[in-house]
């Protein structure tokens, strides 16, 4: 709940873990009495125990306690401990943050004491601009969810989200469910002994996907249109027959599969000509074939075959697939079984440049050795089609340019994701059309056309892309929510996979969306900051309309209405605060994080003179990946310099220029921000905030210009969770280059 209209502030400091035994903790509490103005004080020996955490909840009880800085350990550990729900509360943190990065030693006492006492400062700080966020309850919010498309993984999505007790709608485009999987002859292994073809399971998984009183299926249809926010997406669904259904969901799983990378564009291997096929072409001769002989599309018996393998893919020219798809080499290897189980005696080679079998695979690649397939090193440079195909190819073993005949030739294609519209290409489609561009308005009807979604948010009608088209969702931090919150990429769609990968993606993503109903039901944020109950608001009186908050969003979450105010959309929003960092006139703020929340602490620290030799250094570290990195610093008693003073920002993203120019302003010496790693293979939890983040401070020169400072005094450096190690080289070697600068000739002007 927020808080009442008399706040009454409250610190508590721990002595515990050797903070009492190298810090001055009674001078720490007069400090936050004095100087932060705390109206109670205390210390405990453990704090988190349970003693001290009934303490804490005794005067919340009993003595009206409705802010509290707790000055203990890092803000990452003990939460469950510090949980406290109806109050407002800050963290400083006095065990990783100081006593364990500071070397001990008696000329280190008095710069460690300081270093304590200006996070205590702090932390008083923040705690005294901050509220209690209550979150924002749907009364009407839905946990229907909705899966759009029949294939394996959508279909085991929808089972996993009914098996769970949620409803769900799906919708497939054709008239039947089962997608690519159900063009399969048998797949891959997926249980042991891993050595033979395994039943394909398609029709099985259909039928109890039809069979399930919580499954709606829609068959012949696709989505017209997706309006609104987790929780409350209203959904118009388009029947082949032109009839419209409009449902209302939670959450949304994109599992819309993939196509096969087309044979007419590799014609230097055949593509087009007659006995070439892909792989989806041969898994249509062997269920034609049903395991007798497979026959080629002139009726002729195989005799011999030839498995091309990256046909179209890794592929450094340009022309091609640039990507490996994953499940290839798998495919190949069952397919060259259909043939030595049917008839041993035909010749079967698997031509690969580098074989890959995840997981058991090896195994099958054993099996299929044992009954005769053949495996060459090679890459084949053309394919010329006929009655007898003739492969020539570099042998990768013996260094020579060969070639081998056969009767079909197979290649290993890869596979193109579903994905809908390219929003970058959508984008600048658009922009030629409201021009008047003739050709640019016919484009546009053109991908309206093959959108998915249909979303009709202001950045476009599907979700964003990452590499090649499939759907920008991190691969290691989420590998399933996409840019547009509640709604999560699964399968193909989202990077290339085989069948048993698929269908594993689909129970995660499924899962994701059970949380995000769920979250969102409560008022909480769904992810990354899962749980988070704040949620951003703007004093509009203040707005310039500039919308570089609307623009600057990674996920949609803001619109404007008819006079160009933002408006948000709390459920879309993910609290990252980029738009609070993009605002230039900080009118935008979440209860438990503002301009004023961080910009309190840095004014804060007691900033020494230039007399004094002690430069002060501002680190503002993302939370997500620089500030672990250094409190990993601490448990592994790495020591770094004393003179900084780090802030936990949610991303740096939401870091406001404003900050940079207080601290100068102050005299703070240099100013470090540390976020996570940006471009292609970005980690930042929020996408594009450590890359908005570089952007806005390759901006600041004319201010430090006008200041008179050294570009130098400010520094945007990339930190990855791992990096605890070369944090502190960092931070060491920037106070290092500092103290050759000399002091800031800002200090004593703040």
């Amino acid at each position: 709940m927020n808080a009442p209209a008399t706040p009454k502030y409250a610190a508590y400091v721990c002595s515990g873990c050797g903070i009492g035994d190298v810090l001055d903790v009674k001078s720490l509490e007069k400090i936050a009495l004095k100087e932060g103005k705390m109206a109670v004080a205390k210390s405990h020996e453990f704090l988190c125990n349970a003693e001290g955490v009934q303490m804490i909840r005794d005067d919340i009880a009993n003595d009206g306690v409705t802010h509290i800085c707790i000055a203990a350990c890092s803000r990452r550990a003990k939460a469950e401990a510090f949980q406290f729900p109806d109050v407002a509360m800050s963290r400083a943190n006095l065990r990783e943050g100081v006593i364990w990065v500071v070397a001990e030693g008696s000329d280190h006492d008095e710069v460690r004491q300081e270093m304590a006492e200006d996070y205590i400062r702090m932390g008083c700080a923040e705690v005294k601009k901050m509220k209690s966020p209550a979150g924002k309850v749907k009364e009407a919010s839905s946990k229907t969810i909705l899966v759009v498309g029949g294939g394996m993984s959508g279909m085991t999505a929808a089972l996993a989200a009914a098996d769970a007790g949620y409803a769900v709608v799906l919708v497939e485009k054709t008239g039947a469910l089962g997608g690519f999987a159900a063009r399969l002859h048998k797949r891959v292994p997926f249980s042991g002994a891993y050595a033979e073809p395994q039943k394909v399971g398609a029709g099985e998984t259909a039928a109890q996907v039809q069979a399930n009183p919580k499954i709606k299926v829609y068959l012949n249809s696709t989505v017209t249109e997706t309006a609104g926010a987790p929780g409350r997406f209203a959904v118009k669904i388009a029947a082949e027959s032109g009839s419209i259904t409009e449902e209302t969901c939670g959450a949304i799983v994109q599992a819309t599969g993939f196509s096969t990378y087309p044979l007419d564009k590799l014609p230097e291997l055949g593509g087009g000509q007659p006995n070439v096929v892909d792989q989806a072409g041969l898994e249509a001769l062997a269920k034609q074939a049903n395991g007798g002989a497979i026959l080629r599309a002139d009726g002729k018996e195989v005799k011999s075959v030839v498995f091309v393998q990256c046909a179209g893919q890794r592929d450094d020219t340009g022309m091609h697939l640039p990507y490996c798809s994953g499940h290839c080499c798998g495919t190949s290897i069952k397919q060259a079984m259909y043939f030595k189980d049917q008839n041993p005696d035909i010749d079967t080679v698997v031509m690969y440049q580098d074989l890959r079998v995840p997981g058991m695979g090896e195994d099958f690649y054993r099996s299929a050795q044992q009954k005769g397939v053949i495996f060459t090193k090679g890459k084949a440079s053309k394919v010329t089609g006929g009655d007898e195909c003739q492969v020539e190819f570099a042998d990768l073993i013996l260094d020579e340019v060969t070639s081998t005949t056969a009767d079909l030739v197979v290649l290993a294609t890869g596979q193109v994701p579903n994905a809908g519209v390219n929003l970058d290409e959508w984008t600048a489609t658009v922009t030629a059309a409201e021009s008047g561009d003739a050709a640019a308005a016919e484009k546009k009807s053109e991908l309206q056309k093959i959108s998915v979604l249909n979303l009709n948010y202001r950045q476009g009608p599907d979700v964003p892309q990452f590499k090649y088209g499939f759907a920008d969702s991190h691969f290691i931090c989420f590998p399933y929510e996409t840019r547009r919150t509640g709604i999560y990429a699964a399968g193909p769609t989202r990077r290339p996979m085989d069948l048993f990968q698929a269908t594993e993606d689909a129970t995660g993503a499924a899962l994701k969306a059970i949380q995000a109903v769920e979250n969102v039901e409560k008022g909480r944020a769904a992810h990354p900051r899962a749980g988070d109950l704040s949620f951003p608001s703007a004093r509009l009186e203040g707005c310039t309309q500039c919308k570089r908050c609307t623009v600057e969003c990674p996920f949609g979450a803001i619109d404007e209405d008819e006079k160009r105010f933002p408006v948000f959309n709390e459920e879309r929003c993910r609290r990252c605060g980029t738009c609070m960092g993009a605002c230039p006139v900080r009118v935008i703020s979440f209860e438990n994080y503002s301009c004023d929340t961080v910009g309190m602490q840095v004014k804060a620290v007691n900033v020494p003179d230039e007399f004094e030799e002690k430069p002060r250094i501002l680190i503002l570290a993302c939370e997500n990946d620089a500030y672990p990195a250094l409190d990993m610093a601490g448990l592994q008693r790495m020591s770094y310099s004393a003179f900084v003073r780090v802030i936990p920002v949610r991303c740096l993203g939401s870091v406001n220029t404003i900050w940079i120019t207080d601290a100068l302003n102050s005299g703070y010496d240099g100013v470090m921000m540390m976020g996570c790693k940006r471009g292609d293979d970005y980690q930042c939890h929020f996408v594009k905030g450590s890359e908005m983040a570089f952007y806005r401070m390759s901006k600041i020169g004319d201010t430090l210009k006008q200041l008179g400072l050294e570009p130098e005094r400010v520094q945007t450096e990339e930190v990855a969770i791992t990096d605890n190690a070369r944090v502190v080289r960092m931070i060491n070697d920037y106070v290092a280059e500092l103290d050759k600068l000399g002091p800031s000739p800002m200090k004593g002007f703040g």
